[in-house]
């Protein structure tokens, strides 16, 4: 078992979570309740790395990050390191490609939130912000679990994208997905299975959490 890249993981799939936090709570209310133009498009600029293969998502990121684009040269100005190929290019990688697995079941949510309670919050005088902070997001607790859940889970577990934003740099960015490739490579078939066993298990794991979630929910509404 390769700890190095289990717990570079860990770490990786915390650290994107810990963004995802406050950037699919700003995009899940309108997502969920919004009336404006561009709305289908934003659905669809959101759930984009659902489809799309992670090769054409990573070739995308490498060049949005890469040493020619703007964000690649402002970041190695500001640090003397390239983006790319690094645990910071990873982590903003994992961002975008998990957007999709923490707005899903968040967004689904607050859609199940009971409006009544949405207006009689605006009426007592609670703005807009504050009925989405103080009401919404409270009752929506769920599936902002949920959100957390579902998107760690698949940080843990991703492939195409790490490989080609992050590599294969061993305490940097080698993941314990990237650690079975690798063990799979090289016929080590043992360390393939204790490494595919863990995830399989931690897999099984957040998908009867996440069921038992939604039932929960369905039970209270």
């Amino acid at each position: 078992m390769d700890w190095e890249a289990v717990l570079l993981s860990l770490r990786l799939a915390g650290a994107s979570v810990i963004l995802l936090v406050p950037i699919g709570i700003a995009l899940a209310w309108p997502l969920a309740m919004g009336r404006f133009r561009g709305k289908l498009l934003l659905e669809a600029l959101t759930g984009l790395p659902l489809i799309l293969p992670p090769t054409v998502m990573g070739f995308y990121l490498i060049v949005a990050l890469g040493p020619m684009s703007p964000v690649g040269r402002i970041w190695e100005h500001l640090t003397g390191a390239r983006l790319v190929f690094s645990f910071q290019g990873l982590l903003l990688a994992q961002v975008v490609t998990n957007l999709p697995f923490f707005l899903q079941p968040l967004v689904a949510s607050l859609g199940g939130v009971d409006r009544r309670l949405l207006e009689v919050a605006s009426t007592l005088g609670a703005r807009p912000l504050g009925v989405y902070l103080r009401v919404a997001l409270p009752l929506a607790w769920r599936g902002l679990l949920s959100a957390v859940v579902l998107s760690f889970a698949h940080a843990i577990g991703e492939f195409g994208v790490v490989l080609m934003v992050g590599g294969n740099l061993p305490g940097r960015t080698r993941t314990a997905s990237i650690a079975l490739f690798d063990q799979v490579q090289s016929f080590d078939l043992a360390g393939a299975n204790r490494t595919a066993l863990l995830l399989l298990t931690f897999a099984l794991a957040v998908l009867m959490s996440t069921a038992w979630l939604r039932s929960r929910e369905r039970a209270w509404s």
